[in-house]
């Protein structure tokens, strides 16, 4: 996810930028295998965005959701922006009505995004109603590096999403069918990357 995103801030922003990644598969996977945030792995996210920040960048990304609600904790705690990448889209995803759905491919990704949503809905003071599909087979099949099999499995289940005022595509790697499920699912569609490099760039503009 962080190189394909570094290439789409890139192409999207229109401008030069500076961006170092910082890899930690381990948080990407360990939580979907252990059924939780740890609070060692509390720690390890706080250690890489801290990492982050003593590297002098002017603000800091990141790309994975399941890391979402630790990054809310642990933002008070950093001098710079830290954006998540499903901050916007969580945002956007209480206005369009009261029937939210969230399709992911990991089960680690449903309770963050949950939550998320929930939190603004109360914000934005409206009612919700949340329902979540988790398609495991699919995540199986992206492990693997079968995306053919993978979209073609959430393309399926796609059909059976009926009267939904808005779908959220809870993880960045399913970003791609945003359209083909809004055409199969008739309602709005949201997914991170690019409302997130939208945030990012609005964010750019008023640190200069």
């Amino acid at each position: 996810m962080a190189v394909s995103f570094d290439e789409r801030l890139r192409s999207k922003l229109g401008e030069e930028v500076k961006i170092y990644n910082i890899w930690d598969d381990f948080l990407a996977i360990n939580p979907n295998e252990v059924g939780e945030f740890t609070i060692d792995n509390r720690n390890r996210l706080f250690f890489d965005i801290k990492n982050a920040e003593l590297a002098g960048v002017d603000m800091i990304v990141t790309t994975c959701s399941t890391l979402t609600p630790v990054v809310e904790m642990i933002r008070p705690f950093i001098k710079v922006p830290v954006v998540a990448i499903d901050d916007e889209m969580a945002r956007l995803a209480v206005t369009f009505g009261e029937r939210v759905l969230i399709l992911a491919t990991a089960e680690s990704t449903i309770g963050p995004t949950s939550s998320k949503i929930a939190k603004e809905a109360e914000k934005a003071k409206v009612k919700i109603d949340l329902s979540t599909k988790v398609c495991k087979e699919a995540f199986l099949a992206m492990k693997t590096m079968d995306m053919e099999k993978h979209d073609k499995l959430l393309l399926e289940m796609a059909k059976d999403f009926k009267a939904y005022d808005c779908i959220v595509l809870a993880q960045a790697s399913m970003a791609h069918l945003e359209k083909a499920i809004h055409e199969i699912c008739a309602c709005p569609v949201l997914s991170s990357p690019d409302l997130c490099i939208k945030q990012v760039s609005e964010l750019l503009k008023m640190i200069k």
